[in-house]
């Protein structure tokens, strides 16, 4: 079966319940606004479905959010995870592993899982069906785009079969519950930012988590509600009275998650509504960055990570806060922190922005992040920390990193420790001059956080 087509108005609904009365196996493929859908269908049955948007971020969301019911996938397993089927690891494990090389990369690490002993078939079906889920949830919101249904794409070996009648059910129950929001909140992946300090107070409003309010800087409500542990439509209608009223604001999904559908269009403050917010006692309002630079978020103090749990974490048993964890010059973020190994990162720019933005980009359970503000200084900050990866700035005062770099690798405990240079340069001479001196990569500013996770996980191997 070859079918392939082009449409305006896509009913996203009526495909899926006629694949639901046929006994084909296929996929079906969608795309729309950059982001590609595959549905996989086995005698009217999904056995699996993802999409082009960070299915690992997605993966591992449910994951943490599954902790309690699939205890053995550690954050030490997830890390793995990534570093096997995320980055260049993957061509390796598919060459090796021949008769996988058809199935999504992230289809694949389930099965791995599996093989492993991490999962067993019910913990997988109850993964893939919270995967599932939120796929076809975004999948229900296509308006327009292309699609074909073809049984020569990637067939996946199946774990379990999912009633496609029950899934829509199940998806448009979530999508009712996200419409009645709108259109104050038309998407999971917008990021609320607390605006105005006094209306928290206020006694007609319900009370938000003290742990919400510190991790209210950047994550996306999906984010949030996972590092919280809490229903993500619970939590956004706590938020909504505070959104109704300006005490919170909601900024536009991080890319790539901007591509996904919305409920409705995104609504904007008119200029006139941000002067009344200024007017009435407002804090700083967190301002985008343009396109030529990474965007500044809240300022919110580091070292109020060190008490935040999340689901699926435990405290580092006898890990060590530096007393100074308050200098401007030196902040550990001891984020996100299991028992099992935590990577740690020593970043070193003398922007204390881009360090704070670093540091918001590695709040994940497996790293602790040594944000080092003075170049100077850092030698020995770095001897003292022992790092497994060093994130190092080009063009700083004092010393540029091209100089740091050499005397780092100088030193024999750090000859083999990956170092990744940040820079706005993107010349072919200055990527030669850093491999000279011994870099291990090049960040090129500005950088989505995905694009700095990659690159970390590459070289944390």
């Amino acid at each position: 079966m070859h079918n392939f087509g082009t449409f305006t108005t896509l009913p996203p609904q009526s495909l899926l319940r006629q694949l639901s009365s046929c006994y084909d196996t296929t996929c079906l493929q969608a795309s729309s606004n950059l982001v590609t859908w595959s549905i996989y269908i086995k005698h009217g049955a999904v056995t699996y479905a993802t999409h082009s948007v960070e299915p690992f971020d997605r993966l591992e969301r449910h994951l943490r959010r599954l902790s309690d019911e699939i205890p053995q996938v550690t954050g030490e397993i997830r890390v793995q995870l990534r570093l096997i089927f995320e980055t260049g690891l993957h061509n390796q494990f598919r060459n090796e592993h021949s008769d996988t090389n058809i199935e999504p990369a992230d289809y694949q690490a389930i099965h791995w899982l599996i093989n492993q002993g991490y999962l067993n078939i019910q913990q997988a079906t109850l993964l893939i069906e919270e995967l599932v889920k939120e796929v076809v949830e975004s999948f229900l919101l296509i308006k327009t785009g292309d699609f074909s249904l073809s049984d020569s794409q990637p067939i996946v070996s199946e774990i379990c079969r999912l009633d496609i009648e029950k899934l829509i059910e199940g998806c448009q129950l979530q999508l009712h519950n996200w419409l009645s929001l709108t259109p104050h909140i038309c998407s999971p992946y917008q990021r609320p930012y607390l605006l105005i300090s006094s209306i928290i107070q206020n006694q007609a409003l319900p009370s938000l988590q003290p742990k919400l309010i510190n991790w209210m800087k950047g994550f996306s409500l999906r984010h949030l509600a996972v590092m919280i542990n809490q229903d993500e439509i619970e939590l956004a209608k706590s938020l909504y009275p505070y959104i109704i009223k300006g005490g919170v604001i909601l900024h536009e999904p991080d890319p790539p998650f901007d591509q996904l559908p919305r409920n409705v269009k995104k609504l904007s403050l008119s200029s006139r509504y941000t002067t009344q917010l200024f007017a009435a006692n407002v804090v700083d309002i967190p301002v985008e960055a343009s396109n030529n630079t990474i965007t500044s978020y809240a300022d919110i103090p580091v070292d109020q990570f060190q008490d935040i749990s999340a689901p699926g974490r435990e405290n580092i048993q006898g890990a060590t806060i530096p007393n100074n964890i308050n200098s401007t010059s030196e902040r550990v973020t001891a984020a996100t922190i299991t028992t099992k190994k935590a990577y740690k990162i020593v970043s070193v720019d003398d922007s204390p922005t881009i360090l704070k933005e670093i540091s918001r980009f590695l709040e994940h359970e497996t790293f602790v992040v040594v944000a080092i503000n003075d170049p100077l200084k850092a030698v020995m900050s770095i001897i003292r920390h022992k790092p497994d990866l060093i994130l190092l700035d080009l063009n700083m005062a004092g010393i540029d990193g091209y100089e740091l770099c050499r005397i780092i690798r100088n030193h024999t405990k750090f000859q083999n420790t990956p170092v990744i240079f940040v820079t706005g340069y993107k010349g072919i001479v200055d990527k030669v001059k850093a491999k000279l001196v011994g870099a291990s990569g090049y960040l090129t500013k500005p950088f989505t956080r995905v694009e700095l996770l990659k690159i970390v996980f590459s070289h944390l191997t």
